[in-house]
């Protein structure tokens, strides 16, 4: 059994740079095109033991499950299925046409980035811009593989098939059995003198710096797809998908429910009782509100298209302003005296308590508020 950490160099707790480092360094030493066929073996191991430790799920599995975590899963070490078996007896004749070269340009792996936004941006949509770490097609070869001034040769071996065919025997009898061909790769061609900077990998990582429009109405787990955007595939093959996916940052003074806005904002007992006009900062600057004479508290009042904008389609939610009706805690004597006043004036010196019926507001805000809405 292999062990991918020793074919590396590279310890356990290595880190994901420190394989890949110890991967580019082993695969220009025994690349084939540069040491010769005798190093197929040992460059396959090589190759193999990256594409495991380079991705954290395959890599987590391994170190549980060893090679055997992919036996039967079609990963490396694994079987393709019946499709597989069957070229094994009877090759691409018994199955049609022989498969052509395999393309060295494959497409790149998606990749997800997290924004951090403001409520003021969900609400209005914004754009931003994106410090990315992808692949991209490398600047030296553009994405040939080949040292500049060179070029891919046409594999000897196969002679630009990607394939070669033999002939063998079986308990069926005499069969002609096809194979990806080892000298290529099967892609076809080989490169003589693969390109310094990239190893002849045909992409190379750096930091671009990318702008999203994020439209109005995202939310924490909306994803953006940015197509194209992500990294380019090795031999320089297409690039994959950018995803960005939002997280909104709570707000001081607003909350939102779905593409509304709620906000509390406290009032004098005297305003309540007298009616008032009140001014709202909100995100589209003050507005003002009208308090009815004898407004009660927990009061909420609605100032129509200044929440959210809506995702995908024209219109705002709603702000809603939650009167907090407060009653003084310290009162002078002059205070103490009017008030006073105004109780004898309303009779209530001595008021009676009365227990709110199921059909009155106080009663239904205390049962919508006992039951969490």
């Amino acid at each position: 059994m292999n062990d991918y950490y020793e074919i590396l160099g590279v310890s356990r707790q290595a880190s994901h740079e420190e394989i890949k480092k110890a991967y580019r360094k082993l695969a220009r030493k025994l690349h084939p095109d540069v040491a010769g066929p005798d190093a197929q073996d040992k460059f396959k191991d090589v190759t193999r033991a990256y594409e495991v430790l380079s991705n954290p799920e395959k890599r987590q599995m391994y170190d549980v499950g060893g090679e055997q975590a992919f036996s039967g899963g079609g990963a490396p070490g694994g079987f393709g299925g019946f499709q597989d078996i069957f070229e094994t007896f009877f090759g691409a004749a018994a199955g049609g046409a022989p498969r052509g070269p395999v393309p060295r340009g494959r497409r790149g792996q998606d990749a997800l980035v997290r924004l951090d936004m403001e409520l003021e941006e969900v609400v209005f949509g914004a754009t931003r811009e994106l410090q990315v770490d992808t692949a991209v097609v490398c600047p030296t070869c553009e994405g040939t593989c080949c040292r500049p001034g060179t070029q891919p040769r046409t594999c000897e071996v196969c002679h630009g098939r990607g394939s070669v065919q033999r002939v063998t025997r079986s308990f069926l009898g005499q069969v002609m059995s096809t194979a990806p061909c080892s000298a290529c790769q099967g892609h076809g061609t080989v490169i003589p003198d693969p390109c310094p900077d990239c190893a002849g990998e045909g992409r190379v990582r750096t930091r671009r710096t990318l702008k999203v429009e994020v439209p109005a109405g995202v939310d924490s787990g909306t994803r953006i797809r940015m197509t194209g955007q992500g990294e380019v595939g090795p031999g320089g093959g297409p690039a994959a998908d950018l995803y960005v996916e939002i997280r909104e940052r709570s707000h001081p003074t607003f909350v939102r429910r779905g593409d509304d806005l709620h906000c509390t904002m406290g009032i004098p007992m005297t305003a309540a009782a007298l009616g008032t006009v009140l001014e709202v900062d909100t995100f589209d600057g003050l507005r003002a509100v009208d308090v009815e004479p004898g407004t009660q508290p927990e009061e909420v009042l609605t100032l129509r298209d200044l929440g959210v904008g809506h995702l995908n389609r024209p219109g705002r939610g709603d702000l809603h302003v939650h009167l907090d009706v407060q009653v003084p805690t310290r009162l002078d004597d002059r205070q103490r005296e009017l008030l006073a006043e105004l109780a004898a004036l309303r009779g209530e010196e001595q008021p009676e308590p009365r227990l709110a019926t199921s059909g009155s507001g106080v009663f239904s805000k205390l049962r919508d508020k006992l039951a969490g809405r």
